[in-house]
């Protein structure tokens, strides 16, 4: 097993500092005592240290651009050498801030998250901002409490999935009187406070209509963990084939277990012994569409000439399997990076042109469709 040392990186105008000699090279050279009364260094200690306000020390740290270059090398030198921890509550208490962002997601394995988050921590890591991350595991009530727990710690704004509050959730959020963003969908409730996301109700028509448009005659669904999001993909799917007349009950497949590739594969397994003259799936993401695809082939079942396949996210590996999938685009990293754009704007009280946005859905035509 490899052992980790943790090196602390201060950067001071152009200069790093990571470790004494580095410091010493720039001509500073401090040694600090603990507190002997509460056995751990305290700010009124790196004070006595450096013979200077515990208030300069403060503002040092909080406020840096507030003090001179070398006051910042010296206190910051004696924070790595002493292991100094800055008092975050009473930081908090002080400016009425905690500098953090809590973040609610309904499942952290789930890999749609993860350029999301990307783009959240790329914004707010820049802004200085800490983010909070929560998993409610796709339940009403977990988010719930969830919410009210992360709501006591008092971040200065807070990211949620989706538009489908409990009224306690709605509740909690609006009384915190704190900036909120509603993310991964728009269109399908007024938002609290600010929403970042696509349409699911015109990504099913989407593709429907392309299905349709490739002259497919017995076009079906399948699909898992089937969450607001995943229910209104499937209900623009079936506005659309139900407007020309093509929608047929009996081609949806659905459960509420959670998705994956193996899960995928029986889906299709069941839907194709039920109704062998499906000639065209819809799969509502692409973790399901991967493994109907790979049960196609087991079975013999050429792609797209007997069966076409397509999905939705279009994930990374969806470009490179074979054959390629073809999906519906989200903009993940988009997504999240102009949440956190939002939230930072609204926390710092500038101006905001636009409180909706809808970043739009590409379609990806590949082989399998």
């Amino acid at each position: 097993m490899l052992a980790l040392t943790q090196v602390v990186l201060f950067k001071i105008d152009n200069a790093i500092i990571a470790n004494h000699e580095q410091a010493m090279f720039i001509g500073v050279t401090i040694t600090v005592k603990k507190s002997r009364s509460k056995g751990k260094t305290t700010l009124e200690d790196i004070a006595k240290l450096l013979d200077i306000s515990a208030i300069t020390v403060s503002r040092a740290i909080n406020t840096p651009d507030k003090v001179s270059k070398k006051l910042r090398v010296k206190v910051q030198q004696a924070i790595a050498e002493s292991g100094y921890i800055p008092n975050k509550a009473a930081k908090s208490l002080a400016t009425n801030s905690t500098n953090t962002i809590a973040v609610i997601i309904p499942s952290i394995s789930n890999t749609v998250f993860n350029n999301v988050v990307k783009g959240l921590y790329d914004i707010c890591t820049a802004a200085d901002f800490e983010l909070v991350f929560a998993n409610t595991y796709y339940s009403i009530q977990k988010e719930e409490d969830l919410i009210a727990k992360l709501l006591a710690q008092q971040p200065d704004g807070i990211i949620v999935t989706g538009l489908d509050l409990s009224k306690r959730s709605e509740q909690l959020l609006k009384a915190a009187a704190i900036p909120v963003v509603q993310i991964m969908e728009v269109g399908t409730a007024e938002p609290i406070d600010l929403n970042v996301g696509i349409s699911h109700i015109e990504a099913g028509k989407m593709m429907a209509e392309y299905l349709m448009s490739k002259n497919y005659q017995n076009i079906g669904f399948i699909g898992a963990q089937m969450d607001f999001r995943s229910q209104r993909r499937m209900e623009g799917f079936i506005q659309a084939l139900s407007a020309a007349k093509r929608y047929n009950p009996d081609f949806i497949c659905t459960t509420q277990a959670p998705s994956s590739v193996r899960l995928g594969g029986e889906l299709l397994a069941e839907i194709i012994t039920q109704r062998p003259q499906i000639n065209a799936i819809f799969c509502n993401n692409d973790d399901i569409a991967y493994g109907a695809i790979y049960e196609s082939q087991r079975r013999h079942i050429v792609i797209p000439n007997q069966l076409a396949i397509s999905g939705f996210n279009d994930l990374e590996a969806s470009a490179c399997i074979n054959p390629s999938l073809t999906s519906i685009k989200t903009p993940l990293y988009e997504m999240g990076k102009t949440a956190a754009e939002l939230l930072v704007k609204r926390i710092r009280k500038q101006p905001i042109s636009q409180t909706c946005i809808d970043l739009g859905l590409e379609l990806k035509v590949r082989d399998s469709a």
